[in-house]
């Protein structure tokens, strides 16, 4: 059901395969780049144009945001969205449950983490495949000190055209609209792309619907111990900007994102943990 193989730039991955799905997921970053239920096409976008290197973000899949979102408030030389989705974790355990594989995997601070946040942690990352995904990142607190962190499990979701589409759950959500100078606004009915999209939304713990008519198909967003929301796509002003992304790839993927940002991010006392759980799945 689930091997470990070398992936692209020869970075390992584990690959899964089962009756219910099949699914890539990297060492580096602990990041899902793949998963396709069976009789499905492909739910996750991954980027042509994605580095696969040591040190360096995969573009697309579901990285890793931890422990801060976007740039670090203190440090504008840190990485964006935290240093555990470029390190390499370690497989601690593959299983089985009936027709769904579970792969588990685990990071903590070393040198390295501490250069960029002074604290100790534990990061475990489950993720069940099989009809539904299911992916659980727990954080544990390892240290002698409280500290306080933000997370997201920053999920590309293929679509067909980013203009088409419409993210359902979220009406009368107050967001921050980080295109706007994080101006405060409340969201009225569907979720609907028009132009650069970089939202957070507060306090909401729903479940969500990407709906893609093009694909025909709605993809269900379901979460747990989330009390932010995040929609974004750069659009094609922003798709130029990066050079891992390709001039007309912002058109495949809307990022729909369970997190704990800004002021719904998390404190953990000395031998806490916390876990944030989002399940996928698709209809027609």
């Amino acid at each position: 059901m689930a091997e470990i193989v070398a992936g692209e730039g020869g970075l390992q991955k584990v690959r899964v395969s089962t009756s219910a799905a099949e699914a890539d997921i990297y060492l580096h970053g602990a990041q899902v780049t793949s998963w396709r239920p069976a009789g499905a096409e492909e739910v996750i976008f991954l980027s042509k144009q994605s580095r696969f290197e040591d040190g360096k973000a995969i573009r697309g899949g579901i990285p890793i945001c931890f422990p801060w979102f976007r740039a670090k408030a203190d440090n504008a030389q840190a990485p964006a969205h935290g240093f555990v989705r470029t390190k390499a974790w370690q497989v601690d355990s593959l299983e089985q449950e009936q027709d769904s594989a579970v792969v588990t995997m685990s990071t903590e601070s070393d040198d390295g983490t501490r250069r960029w946040w002074p604290h100790e942690f534990r990061l475990v990352h489950r993720i069940t495949v099989g009809a539904e995904l299911k992916l659980e990142l727990i954080a544990m607190n390892t240290g002698s000190t409280a500290f306080h962190f933000e997370e997201a499990l920053h999920t590309y979701h293929r679509v067909a055209d980013a203009e088409k589409v419409r993210v359902s759950g979220l009406d009368g959500v107050t967001f921050l609209d980080n295109v706007d100078a994080n101006r405060e606004k409340v969201q009225g009915g569907d979720v609907i792309l028009t132009q650069p999209t970089d939202n957070a939304y507060l306090n909401t713990e729903s479940a969500l619907e990407l709906v893609d008519p093009m694909m025909h198909r709605r993809i269900q967003i379901a979460k747990a111990n989330s009390r932010s929301t995040v929609v974004w796509n750069p659009w094609e002003s922003g798709a130029r900007a990066l050079a891992d992304l390709g001039d007309d790839e912002w058109r495949q993927f809307t990022c729909v994102e369970a997190s704990n940002i800004v002021s719904c991010g998390v404190t953990l006392a000395p031998g806490e943990q916390h876990t944030i759980t989002a399940k996928i799945s698709v209809g027609a």
